[in-house]
């Protein structure tokens, strides 16, 4: 890592070449603020100061080399427009709201009882934590921004309790979010995703019917599917390659896990409701807002109804009322205390903490609007030529997503750029094919965008939702980014090798469902045999 002063001198450098690129007139260009702002990122070791400078070199080339018009430019225009964004304001409540609910739920202590209660004694409790936080981030499975705040938050002092490093469980609740919520059928992310199927057949001059072929393409959707079973394989053989084994090691020093000790008798006598019901109430009231709120019929409740419903809700305002509601609830059942911190007070310091990790998300906002203006995504996906071997095109297609998505920060943004595009290349690539090799390849490549757009996400240190897990666990970005890319590359390639280039040769998809999970299964061993 470079000393301070060597770090000020490239950061310099780098903006001061924006001045340079601003009159270049290279496509090309679009990808410097992306560039700057992870190289800056890494060397400072914070989040928003790479965002930033990033951003600013965006504004830099879009102002045409002009200071005066381009600090005006980040202001209003990436600054004031981007927060007129209802999402994004509702992100930002959301993510206030939360904090003030989880310090009330956690300094009433009911947290780490309910926790106590369902860990075994004498056993593993570092395991049995891992699957706490897994399984709670697959109940959470209809909003990946809700999952990331709320498991971490509901579990980072216990991640310390218990000897799992914060960068281990940034792992689970950041693989436990994006990649769940992109499988679901029922999610905040599906009127998204049907709504970029549907351009991208529009584009080709054709219609669909978006539920068959989003339903089609889930088995294909490789990265996010060996992501959610690399977890339970990651816990069962604890397996720590790359830098997480450090942090592992240093978080289970000294924790003899076997021993109960005053503080958990004190804990497990304390009354759960007060963290229980809260949280329950946030879940139930947020499944049944998005319901409500989406629903053309409240009854019958079919399967295609809940998928319909909340594909259809304003799940940036039923977000806050579930907060609001919950927060209530946390706030009346809070256990007062003679000589104790009150309520409003314990709510207004968990609020006040999220200030800072809020600046890091306007930060990467703010940056990816200035990519969005540069068309950072349409240099990238220009990459993806229209005359490809048929077999290698989901390959490909993943393959480009992942750029797009690493270098821009954003999945969604991915999807809206990458799928408009993929479809009609299909169809004009399989133009002299079969019904069946057209649907399969179809619904391959509509699996590929999904999945190249969570992998770059995960292992882009701009991205917002890595940023969001950071915060939520409490722990800086960079160090989340480089202790999860060993797991998502293990992810990736798998995905590579026994999903993308076996299904564009033909195989079921099935058979490479089963080979990828046999080989995580052995992954572990072989990086052991490695070492030896």
């Amino acid at each position: 890592m470079p000393n301070k002063n060597t770090s000020l001198l490239i950061s310099f450098s780098l903006i001061c070449f924006s001045f340079v690129l601003a009159f270049i007139e290279t496509p090309y260009r679009a990808l410097w603020p992306s560039f700057t702002a992870i190289v800056i990122a890494l060397m400072s070791r914070r989040a928003f100061v790479g965002l930033l400078s990033g951003a600013a070199a965006g504004a830099i080339i879009l102002s045409g080399g002009n200071p005066l018009k381009a600090f005006t430019s980040l202001f209003y225009d990436h600054l004031v427009k981007m927060l007129q964004s209802e999402w994004k304001i509702s992100a930002i409540v959301f993510t206030l709201i939360l904090g003030g609910f989880v310090a009330l739920i956690e300094e009433g202590g009911g947290l780490k009882s309910f926790a106590l209660k369902i860990l075994n004694r004498g056993k593993d409790l570092k395991k049995q934590l891992q699957w706490c936080v897994l399984s709670m981030g697959l109940i959470c499975f209809f909003d990946g921004l809700a999952n990331s705040l709320m498991v971490g938050r509901l579990f980072s002092s216990l991640a310390d309790k218990y000897g799992v490093s914060r960068a281990k469980l940034a792992y689970i609740v950041d693989s436990t979010s994006s990649s769940v919520a992109c499988l679901a059928f029922i999610s905040t992310w599906i009127a998204y995703q049907l709504s970029m199927i549907i351009e991208g057949f529009e584009r080709a001059g054709m219609s669909t019917k978006p539920y068959i072929l989003f339903f089609q393409s889930i088995p294909y959707n490789f990265y996010c599917w060996f992501t959610i079973i690399l977890l339970p394989v990651m816990i069962i053989k604890n397996f720590n390659p790359g830098p997480m084994k450090e942090l592992e090691d240093a978080a289970g020093d000294g924790l003899d896990l076997s021993i109960t000790n005053k503080s958990d008798e004190i804990e497990n006598k304390k009354n759960i409701i007060p963290a229980v019901i809260p949280v329950i109430v946030l879940i139930v009231t947020l499944f049944i807002g998005l319901y409500l709120d989406g629903a053309e019929t409240i009854f019958p409740i079919t399967v295609k109804g809940l998928a319909e419903a909340f594909g259809n809700s304003n799940a940036a305002i039923v977000l806050i009322y579930a907060s609001i509601v919950a927060a209530l609830v946390a706030f009346i059942l809070y256990p007062r205390s003679k000589g104790g911190h009150t309520p409003s007070n314990i709510f207004e310091h968990g609020t006040k903490s999220f200030f800072t990790p809020i600046l890091i998300l306007i930060a990467a906002w703010m940056l990816s609007s200035t990519l969005g203006e540069l068309k950072a995504g349409e240099v990238l996906s220009g990459l993806l030529a229209e005359r490809l071997p048929l077999w290698l095109l989901p390959t490909l297609v993943f393959l480009i997503g992942s750029l797009i998505s690493f270098s821009t920060g954003t999945s969604w943004g991915t999807m809206g750029i990458l799928m408009p595009l993929t479809i009609p290349v299909v169809f004009n690539l399989t133009g002299d094919s079969t019904v069946e090799t057209q649907q399969l390849i179809l619904a391959a490549c509509v699996g590929a965008v999904f999945s190249g757009a969570v992998f770059g996400d995960h292992c882009s240190p701009i991205s917002d939702t890595t940023i969001v897990s950071s915060i939520s666990c409490q722990i800086e970005p960079h160090d989340h980014v480089r202790t999860q890319m060993p797991y998502a590359l293990i992810a990736a390639i798998i995905a590579v090798v026994f999903g993308f280039i076996p299904v564009g040769l033909g195989l079921p998809v099935w058979i490479s469902l089963l080979g990828g999970l046999v080989t995580l299964w052995f992954i572990p061993n072989l990086f052991s045999l490695i070492k030896k």
